[in-house]
């Protein structure tokens, strides 16, 4: 930061339209400055090395450079600044930026060139970025009380909860999970990569996860997982049974439920709504986590990752109340602590874990839900 405890902040961008709306858009928030700005990226790079900002803005496409490989050599050169990506909402911008995500890129935003006048391009890319900025740049954790829940969610536990600090676990005679439901947000791309790369082709449940995306954007997420992890990933469809080891990414856009089926034997199924957003998210967290509770009671696993906000902590009482398991990420390992910091401080976490072991605490329980599941694998998962 800046003597004067200012954020600085450095834009990167080919349009200088869009750097002057950018400049525009930091001058107007508070505590912020703008420490420069650069039209490539290998003027970014030397930017970043001698004006050290608290963040950067990266644009997508860029001549010289473009925001994928100026990203990945930030990151090679060992600077850990924060980095929103500024994505351009087209398929080709899509995929860059799920890439970008992946590559350690903090968050994005969305650039609409089709607004209408200058006053409203710079009200909405205000309104979607300074929240962002703010939540990645300001104390850990201040995002959970963002928007504060209106209910009361009991006495929290302490802020700096630990895997050594957890609630006791799962009692022996809960039943095992029969599905896994994950919620994630803001750093999530990459977490998710990291999870779900590490369980094995033979992982007995399925897996629905809800990641906070444009529709334009979760199709692609879910062809990227389908690539770098061994189990069968897709993006949800209307109707489609939920089947074990299958990874299910709500689309952006809709809610996903799931819904049991009237027949004996046959499978639960997806359904995909429109009804109106919870938590400002479509798709909610929420609205999957009740869903899951109901048709499946006990024998869910809900895992909330890294995100802003506090999107399935409603849900996650709900898992609780119906004597299902919950898993969340620790602060130190996450993004932004807003949505798993809401869980753990509200009481709600049976284990609040660093990423790296989500997916063998993940492995051991599910173990208990198959007697065909591969105890070879499982020891060499945890181990």
């Amino acid at each position: 930061m800046s003597a004067a405890g200012r954020t600085r902040v450095l834009i990167v961008d080919d349009s200088a339209v869009m750097r002057s709306l950018l400049r525009s858009v930091v001058a107007s928030g508070d505590g912020l400055e703008v420490a420069g700005t650069a039209a490539d990226g290998a003027a970014a790079l030397t930017a970043i090395a001698t004006e050290r900002p608290d963040i950067v803005l990266l644009d997508v496409e860029m001549p010289v450079l473009d925001g994928l490989a100026t990203l990945r050599q930030l990151r090679a050169q060992n600077f850990k600044m924060p980095v929103i990506m500024c994505s351009s909402l087209t398929q080709r911008g899509a995929a860059v930026t799920i890439e970008a995500l992946a590559s350690g890129a903090s968050d994005y935003v969305a650039k609409e060139p089709s607004l209408a006048g200058r006053g409203e391009a710079l009200r909405t890319l205000a309104r979607d970025l300074l929240p962002k900025i703010y939540a990645l740049t300001r104390t850990p954790g201040a995002a959970s009380a963002q928007h504060p829940p209106a209910f009361s969610v009991g006495p929290p536990s302490n802020p700096a909860l630990s895997a050594a600090q957890h609630l006791p676990f799962v009692p022996p005679a809960l039943p095992p999970p029969a599905i896994v439901a994950i919620g994630v947000s803001t750093g999530g791309p990459s977490a998710l990569d990291a999870l779900l790369s590490g369980l094995p082709a033979d992982f007995p449940l399925p897996i629905l996860v809800v990641q906070h995306m444009p529709e334009v954007f979760t199709r692609l997420f879910a062809d990227r997982l389908a690539r770098s992890c061994r189990l069968h990933a897709c993006e949800a469809s209307e109707s489609a049974p939920v089947t074990p080891g299958t990874i299910y990414i709500a689309r952006g856009n809709w809610h996903m439920e799931v819904v049991a089926s009237a027949r004996s034997g046959i499978p639960p199924t997806l359904h995909l709504n429109q009804e109106p957003p919870e938590n400002h998210c479509r798709p909610s967290v929420d609205a999957l986590f009740r869903s899951v509770a109901k048709v499946y009671g006990s024998a869910v696993l809900a895992v909330v990752l890294t995100g802003m906000g506090y999107d399935g902590l409603a849900g996650a009482r709900v898992i609780r109340a119906q004597g299902g398991s919950v898993l969340v990420q620790d602060q130190a390992t996450s993004t932004i602590w807003g949505m798993p910091g809401a869980i753990a401080q509200a009481g709600l976490a049976h284990k609040v874990l660093p990423l790296a072991a989500i997916a063998p605490e993940i492995i051991r329980m599910a173990a208990r839900s198959s007697a065909a599941f591969d105890s070879r694998t499982l020891t060499r998962m945890v181990i």
